[in-house]
């Protein structure tokens, strides 16, 4: 179990560096401060991974399910219809890798939270 939590916490923080990285090499306006507030969230996030035990795990991994397939959704949604104005595609920075560290790190998230849900029973 510990080493899913350790994969979970770090899908989390190189799912929310991908976004800060972003923020720094040109990523503004509304845009950018939904970036950080993203990194942010993948930080506290990626802390009660490693922190938390019994229910309040449970909780934290099911909230990092949300909080990483929301993120993945938002830009496949970017990619393909637009999601608040904004459009985007492979083409531009970083999306492919973004892509495939989200998705991967869905399926971690998923596997720690049946974990963590069958311990707790």
């Amino acid at each position: 179990m510990v080493v899913w939590r350790v994969l979970s916490a770090v899908a989390l923080l190189a799912m929310g560096g991908l976004h800060l990285w972003l923020v720094f090499h040109g990523t503004g306006g509304i845009l950018g401060i939904l970036f950080v507030l993203n990194a942010i969230g993948a930080l506290v996030l990626a802390v009660g991974m490693l922190l938390l035990r019994g229910r309040m795990l449970v909780v934290c991994s099911v909230l990092s399910v949300l909080f990483l397939g929301g993120t993945l959704l938002a830009l496949v949604l970017a990619l393909t219809v637009g999601l608040f104005g904004i459009r985007s595609s492979l083409d531009f920075e970083l999306a492919p890798t973004t892509l495939v560290v989200e998705a991967v790190g869905l399926v971690i998230l998923l596997v720690t939270t049946v974990q963590a849900a069958r311990q707790t029973r």
